[in-house]
């Protein structure tokens, strides 16, 4: 009889350990992974002198490889489609030059004042759309010269602990030196000096101008990187490491 009694009892706490009814329940929780996959935009187009194709390309290839979902589009209009844009997590704008209308600006600011990050690099975020200052003002810079086109120019990492660019050292790049109107207001990561010496624009020997920079627009992060003039810019370790873990970074 006390045999049964201890085998029904030890039978009754196991089986209410067993339904989560005592201690520690079953987490409900899902484990990061396969089944938490975050969903980027790529959307490409403009002046083709900046390969925008070819380095879309290279980013869906490296937010693939990070677990994202990507979904990548040749027009505008899809800042328009008020269901789907809520549902990206990163944007990645590749338009230089070009123009947008007020409906598709105001679709992506939206979006990023939202939550949803947005990154991206060179002429292909920072001199998209020159008649739009909201946009610009979002970006937090603009384009406006390259004194002597494709030198020869070294970048600066300013910020060492910021895990953007943590690890990295100071790099030597062969492309355009992007001269930028910016945004006092920018978490500036990375500059470059200016000769003088390119472009009869002596006046503006030492120079410090941004080169890599992280904002905020609304409860939205912003990453940019003035490097990338052409596809091959990323065979440089360091400027293509920059641009990954900026995307990484401005994810929501």
């Amino acid at each position: 009889m006390r045999f049964t009694k201890w085998r029904d009892a030890v039978s009754s706490v196991l089986n209410h350990v067993h339904k989560g009814r005592w201690g520690r329940r079953p987490s409900t929780v899902k484990p990061k992974g396969n089944n938490m996959k975050k969903k980027a935009l790529i959307t490409w187009g403009g002046w083709e002198g900046h390969e925008p194709q070819q380095c879309a390309k290279i980013f869906e290839q490296i937010l693939i490889l990070e677990n994202y979902d990507v979904e990548m589009t040749t027009t505008l209009d899809i800042y328009l489609d008020e269901e789907k844009m809520p549902l990206f997590d990163l944007i990645i704008p590749v338009w230089t030059m070009s123009n947008i209308s007020a409906e598709q600006e105001q679709g992506l600011l939206k979006t990023i004042k939202a939550g949803a990050g947005i990154a991206g690099w060179h002429g292909g975020m920072a001199d998209s759309f020159r008649n739009n200052v909201e946009y610009q003002w979002m970006v937090g810079g603009q384009w406006v010269a390259h004194p002597g086109n494709i030198i020869d120019y070294t970048v600066n990492i300013i910020k060492k602990n910021d895990p953007i660019v943590a690890g990295l050292n100071d790099f030597k790049m062969h492309s355009e030196q992007y001269y930028m109107h910016t945004d006092p207001g920018n978490d500036v990561l990375a500059t470059t000096t200016f000769s003088g010496k390119y472009g009869d624009a002596e006046w503006i020997a030492g120079t410090v101008m941004p080169v890599a920079w992280k904002r905020k627009f609304g409860i939205g992060k912003v990453f940019y990187s003035s490097l990338g003039h052409v596809a091959s810019d990323f065979d440089v370790r360091e400027a293509k490491e920059i641009m990954r873990r900026g995307m990484l970074w401005a994810t929501r």
